[in-house]
Formats: structure tokens, C-alpha cells, sequence
């Protein structure tokens, strides 16, 4: 049985995408044995178990550009490695400073596979620092992975190393969208209390690339009669509620799991207006193609965004930041029924075809069984 160490930024419970994939690999690869490092979210060294997987928690003392960093990593990955032996490092990339101490210890009959979630895109006066250490872990990887044919093909630093690369695109748990006895009850609940009218869903954290100002816009051109509706929260929330003066925007806060599924379906548009690639893949958007919710994004290069939701099949694709163009697609899934109706049962379709667990796991067992 192969023994694999994921290093990740943070880990569960902790909810983030990366986060995300790291626990789905972690807890259901066939035939291996998986540990995982990451910060712990206090200064505090700890190890504990989550569902079976042991994790090593570095404490976090100090956060430079949204990057933790700890007098300890060295120590403790140190340890991870002699205690667990693993056979495979799997390293969560972007994670520039875990990367740095890496480099130093891993053993080299260890085999290193670079799962590349993101460019480095917001923090350019730091890049000259990192790339060094970005470069070097590339060269060093003997299989580099990326969410989407996109991001192989647009990311400039993986362009010298295309013969290592893989796909393995992110995936739904079909079990958190799966309706449950009485959901049909709160879904019409839900509705009734915005007066029947439709509900264009927004879903995920209020920071910079994921383009809540274009939304919050957007609405002001938006003709038809809906309410908008933003759940989560983030370092943007109290700017946009300042900024927002609409009635028809109300901002919801965190939502529970029942009530997240519940808002999923009862919506009729979910709309997604990142703006950058440091919105790689879109779990969230994939989520609400699941529940047979036509969305509405913007056209991203190099993003697997556009790879997810199909422009014109599984719903619309507007200009990168065109709020018009933004909320002219929003009328018309809104105005044409039997539109929406085909873009979400195509959308549905495309999750179920490529964006499943089982997808993902079988995927990560060929290429792992291909690492020799």
C-alpha cells in the first residue's frame, strides 16, 4: 500500500477549495495510506486525526499576503516525513514558503507530484522572491497536475514542463446536492418568502477576483422582476453592503448545508462573475450546475471556468467585467423558461459526465499507478 503526504495551506476543517480537494484525495484514494501537513489556524504545533487521516498542524505565527508563515514548518515536516515514510509527497501549490522548506527535506527516492491550483497572480512585488522556489519545485516534480486543459495551456511557468502535466479536474460530492425528505417543502418556503419572484444565486467568499462590484452593477441593468441574492461573507462584505442601495440585493450571510441545497435549487440563475484566473476551476459554480441551475459567468483566459459551463449549452458567457452584457444574459435565462430548462438539464449532465468524486478518484488512481 502506497503511503502519500498532502501538503496543504490549511486542511478540515477549514473550507476552502484547495482545502477541498486535499480531504476528498486524502480520505477516498484506493490502495494508500495518506497524512496531510498544513498550518494549524493558531501558533500552536498539533497533530490530530480527521476521519482517519492523520494531520500535522504547523502554527501559523504571522500572514504575509494571504501566506502563513511559522519558525516550526521546518521542524515539523520534518517529523511527518521520518514518522510517516511516505512513498509520495502530493503538494497543494500555491504555498510558496512550505514549498521553500520542501525542497530542503524531502528524501529523493521520495516521488513529488505538484497539484497547481492557482497561479500567483495578486502578489507581484513578492513573485521575484517566490519564483526561484516556484521554479524549482517544478523541476523537481515528477508529475505536475492542473484542474483543466486551460490552465496547462495558458499558466507561463508551466509552460517549460508540459510533458509532466495531467489533468485532474475538481468534483462535486453528489451527496451534499442530493434532495432529502422535506427539502421540497423549505425549497417552496423558500421562494414564497421572496414573493415567488426568481432568485438570482450568488455563492461563495467577498473577495477581490470574484467580482461581487460587476454583480452588484449588473443588477442595476437587469430588467426582469427577481431578487439577488448573495450568500458568504468575506474582507468585501461591509464595502459591498455600503456601496449596494437595491431592495431587490439582500445579503444572507453563511449559509447552513440544508440551507445552501435548498437555496441551489430554489434559484433560477447562478450567477459567478469572477473576474481573474485566480478562480481556477469554480467548485461552487459546479455545485449549482449539479442542481440543474443554468449560470452565468465571464469569460476568463486561461480559467477553467469556461471549461465547467459551456457558453450556450449549459448556460451564458458574458465579456470579462461586462456588467450590461452581465445582465442582459441574466434576463434572458430569466425571460426564455424553456432556455434555462435546457441549460440546466445540459448542465447537470456535463457534472455528472466529467465532474463527479468517482470521476476524480478513478482518474487519481491511473496516474498514480502510472508513477513509477
Amino acid at each position: 500500500m502506497r503511503r502519500i503526504l498532502h501538503i496543504s495551506k490549511y486542511y478540515h476543517p477549514y473550507i476552502g477549495g484547495v482545502e477541498t480537494v486535499c480531504r476528498q484525495l486524502a480520505e477516498n484514494t484506493p490502495d494508500a495510506q495518506c497524512a496531510v501537513v498544513c498550518f494549524n489556524s493558531g501558533k500552536r504545533d498539533c497533530e490530530d486525526e480527521v476521519n482517519g487521516i492523520k494531520v500535522y498542524r504547523v502554527g501559523s505565527w504571522v500572514n504575509i499576503s494571504r501566506q502563513a508563515l511559522s519558525p516550526t514548518y521546518f521542524t515539523v515536516l520534518r517529523k511527518a516525513i521520518r514518522e510517516f515514510k511516505p512513498d509520495i509527497i502530493h503538494f497543494h501549490w500555491a504555498n510558496p514558503f512550505p514549498a521553500a522548506v520542501l525542497l530542503c527535506l524531502i528524501p529523493k527516492d521520495v516521488k513529488l507530484i505538484v497539484h497547481w491550483h492557482m497561479d500567483i497572480i495578486k502578489q507581484k512585488y513578492l513573485y521575484h522572491l517566490i519564483k526561484p522556489v516556484e521554479s524549482a519545485l517544478l523541476k523537481r516534480a515528477d508529475m505536475i497536475l492542473t484542474t483543466s486543459p486551460q490552465y496547462r495551456s495558458h499558466s507561463i511557468p508551466l509552460q517549460p514542463y508540459l510533458g509532466k502535466i495531467e489533468i485532474l479536474p475538481n468534483a462535486i460530492e453528489e451527496s451534499r446536492w442530493t434532495l432529502r425528505e422535506g427539502d421540497e417543502h423549505n425549497i417552496m418556503t423558500l421562494k414564497q418568502e421572496y414573493g415567488q419572484r426568481p432568485i438570482v444565486l450568488f455563492v461563495g467568499r467577498h473577495i477581490q477576483y470574484k467580482g461581487l462590484p460587476c454583480l452588484i452593477e449588473a443588477e442595476r441593468y437587469v430588467k426582469s422582476d427577481c431578487v439577488f441574492i448573495i450568500a458568504g461573507d468575506g474582507p468585501l462584505t461591509a464595502g459591498l453592503k455600503a456601496s449596494c442601495n437595491s431592495p431587490r440585493i439582500i445579503f444572507t450571510g453563511r449559509l447552513s448545508e440544508d440551507q445552501l441545497r435548498w437555496y441551489q435549487y430554489a434559484a433560477s440563475v447562478f450567477a459567478f462573475p469572477s473576474v481573474s484566473k485566480n478562480e481556477a476551476f469554480g467548485l461552487a459554480l459546479a455545485d449549482a450546475m449539479y442542481c440543474q441551475t443554468p449560470a452565468v459567468t465571464f469569460t476568463i483566459e486561461g480559467s477553467g471556468v469556461n471549461w465547467v459551463n459551456l457558453d450556450g449549452v449549459t448556460g451564458i458567457e458574458a465579456p470579462n467585467g461586462d456588467a450590461r452584457a452581465f445582465a442582459t444574459a441574466i434576463d434572458r435565462l430569466l425571460q426564455d423558461k424553456g432556455l434555462a430548462a435546457s441549460y440546466g438539464i445540459a448542465a447537470k449532465k456535463r457534472i455528472l459526465d466529467n465532474f463527479t468524486l468517482p470521476r476524480m478518484l478513478e482518474t487519481y488512481s491511473e496516474l498514480l499507478s502510472g508513477l513509477k
